[in-house]
């Protein structure tokens, strides 16, 4: 067995889930009391929140009669409440969406206001509605979107996975973190061929070692004030890491947002080459740990944003005539329900030009034809960006 770094044990050592909640959202209702302390900030985050231009997705759909209807309910195994959900909205107004999960039982309990903002962010995956069973396809169907190297700069499909039994980044102890982490080593230690690699613990990681891997895009980064504002970003950087295949175009991120994100990349647009490389890793993972997963919301991972498939196919593009009229290239990108944001991931500036563009449902559909749309979309750019460079 791999061993990492010795984690102190935190003060009540190791939750775990029960029974009822181990595979996916428990049963709603009211758990322990919700603290005074607890609904003063809640009303207090709410009233600045109404009166706020906010436009998140939280704000517009906690209406008072859900917030007052929610207040006081926490989930049965891990007594999250409504402020561990959405206090990341509250302190910040200028989020998208401004809700994540603490555990996997707030997606029930807390369905009043979660299931809203799923079916409008996912375009429509009502509350009756249910994800379909996984389908893969094969990356053969989607050839190079840009054979001639004139427009991406690179490609990369990811997926997000949590770990059956543990709750998510809020509910996690030191202990947990540790624990978690050595047993996502273990797994990746047995990976072999192309992904056969090594694990970097970021506590054994320098500082500088660390920025040298953010500036080339492949490692997470501390400090989003979305995430540690939602009780992502305790206990830093225990428990955290990063898997390298020999060739880093496989990669592994360990306990970041989602206990794993798997990620395939390489420059150029060969999507169907790295589509196949990722599902590969999935595969061989998924033999040695066993991932949660709902049967009507899919896969479980923090953000809602991600449910379901988790897949987020994406590009590093560069339109430079597009770019000149924003309001063209958002209106293709909202056609095809693409999600276009800056060079660096979410939150970020589009640096030169260059835009990290993916698709955006991630629910209600396949992961086949997930990441299909995507394909489509950035063909119908690079058609646009095309034709707006011949008539200039």
């Amino acid at each position: 067995m791999l061993r990492l770094p010795h984690y102190r044990i935190a003060a009540g050592c190791c939750r775990r889930l029960s029974n009822a909640a181990k595979n996916g959202p428990g049963g709603g209702g009211a758990g322990k009391n919700v603290s005074g302390d607890v609904l003063a900030e809640l009303e207090a985050g709410y009233n600045s929140l109404a009166a706020s231009d906010s436009k998140s997705l939280l704000k517009k759909h906690l209406s008072k009669d859900i917030f007052n209807r929610l207040k006081k309910s926490s989930t049965p195994s891990f007594h999250s409440t409504l402020l561990d959900c959405i206090r990341s909205g509250l302190c910040n107004h200028d989020s998208g969406v401004g809700i994540y999960a603490p555990d996997a039982e707030a997606y029930k309990t807390f369905a009043d206001i979660f299931d809203p903002i799923i079916e409008d962010y996912h375009k429509g995956f009502r509350k009756t509605d249910k994800h379909p069973e996984s389908c893969f396809g094969h990356g053969k169907d989607f050839p190079n979107l840009d054979p001639e190297n004139k427009f991406i700069v690179s490609t990369r499909v990811r997926c997000g996975r949590s770990v059956q039994n543990f709750p998510f980044n809020p509910c996690l102890t030191e202990y947990d973190y540790g624990e978690l982490e050595c047993m996502i080593a273990n797994a990746l230690g047995t990976l072999s061929g192309e992904y056969s690699g090594a694990y970097m613990p970021l506590i054994n990681m320098d500082k500088s070692q660390q920025q040298k891997l953010i500036d080339e895009h492949f490692l997470f980064k501390e400090g989003d004030r979305f995430l540690e504002a939602a009780g992502a970003s305790r206990f830093w950087p225990a428990g955290r890491g990063i898997y390298f295949n020999k060739a880093r175009n496989f990669l592994v991120w360990v306990n970041e947002e989602d206990h794993i994100r798997i990620i395939s990349m390489e420059k150029g647009g060969d999507l169907g080459k790295v589509y196949d490389r990722m599902l590969g890793g999935v595969e061989a993972l998924g033999k040695h740990l066993h991932f949660s997963r709902d049967d009507r919301l899919g896969f479980l991972t923090f953000c809602p944003t991600n449910l379901g498939t988790t897949i987020r196919a994406s590009v590093h593009i560069k339109l430079p005539n597009l770019n000149k009229n924003k309001d063209e290239l958002q209106k293709l990108a909202t056609k095809y329900n693409l999600q276009v944001r800056g060079t660096s991931g979410e939150h970020s500036e589009a640096k030169g030009g260059v835009h990290d563009i993916s698709n955006k449902r991630r629910m209600g559909l396949t992961e086949y034809e997930a990441v299909k749309e995507m394909y489509d979309g950035i063909r119908a750019l690079i058609d646009a960006e095309c034709k707006a460079a011949s008539s200039s």
